[in-house]
């Protein structure tokens, strides 16, 4: 079955970085964009980020562009959330997610915790 198992989370000050990883496995990870979402307490999910199936685009949603990146490698099955400058905003379970259509489609994984001090 699809399985994506975020991880790479943790607590840090604001400025720092961190780089998530979603492991994807059950489906041909090679022919789906991919995303990452995030959800703050109390807040819906928003979006972060996607990228295409090549690799080949990205696009980021307005509170994270030009801090943080995505990457993958189709080969090993993986996608990177590279987060610079983090700001206590920041601060949510990031989920990563196969795209339909630009959509998230499947079960959610079970996140993986950042959160950013002042």
């Amino acid at each position: 079955q699809v399985q994506l198992v975020e991880s790479g989370g943790g607590l840090v000050q604001a400025g720092a970085s961190l780089r998530l990883s979603c492991a994807a496995s059950g489906f041909t990870f090679s022919n789906y964009d991919m995303g990452w979402f995030r959800q703050a307490p109390g807040k819906e999910r928003e979006f972060v980020g996607l990228i295409r199936w090549s690799g080949r685009s990205v696009s980021y949603g307005d509170s994270v562009r030009g801090r943080f990146g995505i990457s993958r490698d189709n080969a090993k099955n993986m996608m990177w959330l590279q987060m610079n400058s983090l700001k206590p905003e920041d601060t949510a379970v990031y989920y990563c997610a196969r795209l339909e259509g630009g959509r998230p489609v499947g079960s959610w994984g079970q996140g993986t915790q950042v959160t950013v001090s002042s």
